[in-house]
């Protein structure tokens, strides 16, 4: 069985930028199993599998090299870059993927595809000793969502140079950690908070670009900052850009993609 497979940088529109997806399209859903084993021979963040219902909508489901998980921004960025690409879809017409984290959409707009997201608030919770050990630092703030702990630190310079233990990142029971700051004097012009995402337990020790983090950074910089749109930066080695627009109980994410190769795996 030959099985169609895309790699599209997600957040960029510069290839070999911002957060690589692979994009399987099939007429049906394929087995668990051997979703999982393509996604472990991409070994990429995430691959995204997709294939059409009765109703023009879309299943989507998402897995890393290790494990499916529950939200992914990037691989369903990639996707619907995807869909309108090879005409599956009309220039005006909506994406619509039912996931594990309810239904998705996403449409395009002048600064490129806008995803509707489900917000994933942090609360502020106490910090276990090992994601303190593992950053080396005193946290200004740490909260935890049903994914991840979210940390503020004190600079934009303190995220870009941290040299976190993953070791240790991989014992604290979360699916990762995300680390934020506001952005420096230098850098507010272009975007107002910059973050970076680690999540060892999954098979990625750091995410380049990561949608689902800003579910959690979207109302926590709008609160801190008294802004309902915010540019937020990734500071991985790869980086990538989002715009964001807080409504309610839903983040309006939105950004740029670039296919880089197109095959087939037989």
């Amino acid at each position: 069985m030959s099985i169609p497979i895309h790699i599209i940088d997600a957040f960029t529109n510069i290839m070999f930028k911002g957060n690589p997806a692979a994009v399987c399209l099939v007429e049906a859903e394929l087995e668990e199993v051997l979703m999982q084993q393509i996604a472990a021979e991409m070994n990429l963040a995430e691959t995204a599998f997709l294939h059409p219902l009765a109703d023009g909508s879309y299943s989507l489901r998402w897995f890393t090299p290790q494990a499916e998980v529950d939200l992914c921004g990037h691989a369903t960025l990639a996707s619907a870059h995807h869909l309108w690409e090879i005409g599956h879809l009309g220039e005006a017409e909506q994406a619509r993927f039912h996931t594990r984290s309810g239904l998705l959409t996403a449409e395009r707009s002048g600064q490129g595809i806008m995803m509707n997201f489900p917000a994933e608030p942090a609360v502020q919770a106490a910090a276990p000793d090992e994601l303190i050990q593992a950053l080396g630092l005193i946290p200004r703030y740490v909260g935890r969502n049903r994914m991840d702990y979210l940390v503020e630190v004190d600079s934009e310079e303190t995220v870009r140079t941290l040299r976190p233990d993953f070791a240790l990142i991989a014992r604290v029971d979360a699916r990762g950690v995300i680390v934020t700051s506001r952005s420096s004097k230098d850098t507010r012009e272009e975007y107002d908070f910059v973050s970076r995402a680690f999540y060892p337990a999954q098979g990625v020790n750091e995410d380049p670009v990561t949608g689902s983090a800003h579910c959690a950074l979207a109302p926590y910089w709008q609160q801190r900052l008294r802004k309902t749109e915010l540019r937020g930066y990734q500071a991985s080695d790869r980086g990538g850009y989002l715009h964001l627009r807080n409504a309610e109980d839903r983040v309006f994410i939105t950004g740029q993609a670039v296919t880089v190769l197109r095959g087939s795996l037989s």
